[in-house]
């Protein structure tokens, strides 16, 4: 008997999630052996009268890689250095668990210049249109491991 295609009628659960990670993890751990469960990486920029978030940096490791899934700072406090504080925090991080390197994503409108600026090179590219900006996929390869 043939398996059911089911589309979910709405967001998967996290149950439903993690029985399809767990399919995949299943079957890469034959070719890796990095994809060690470490924490998700969290760095906030906070209101020093209120404490209240107001930009930040998060990432999760990915089969040793450091994936910065979102960085932000607020545009009032722009080119005062909050940015590269907190990319070189997460560098620090990543470096002592031992990572190859960090990776991320940007759009056209985004940020590109200062991840280059940083050390990042460019790996891969989406197109966009007239709705969809240009989205750049960056990587900084640590050097002790060139």
């Amino acid at each position: 008997m043939l398996p059911i295609l089911e589309i979910l009628p709405n967001e998967p659960t996290a149950e439903e999630r993690n029985e399809v990670l767990k399919l995949l993890l299943d079957l890469n751990a034959p070719h890796t052996t990095h994809l060690i469960e470490q924490p998700d990486l969290g760095i906030v920029l906070r209101d020093p009268d209120t404490f209240d978030i107001i930009g930040g940096l998060y990432a999760v490791e990915e089969y040793n890689w450091l994936f910065i899934k979102y960085l932000v700072v607020p545009a009032a406090r722009r080119g005062e250095g909050f940015g590269t504080k907190l990319m070189e925090q997460a560098e620090r991080i990543a470096r002592e668990r031992a990572c190859l390197g960090i990776f991320l994503d940007t759009f056209d409108f985004q940020a590109k210049p200062f991840y280059l600026k940083l050390g990042f090179e460019q790996f891969g590219e989406l197109e966009g249109d007239a709705q969809t900006p240009r989205r750049f996929f960056l990587r900084k390869l640590f050097s002790s491991v060139r």
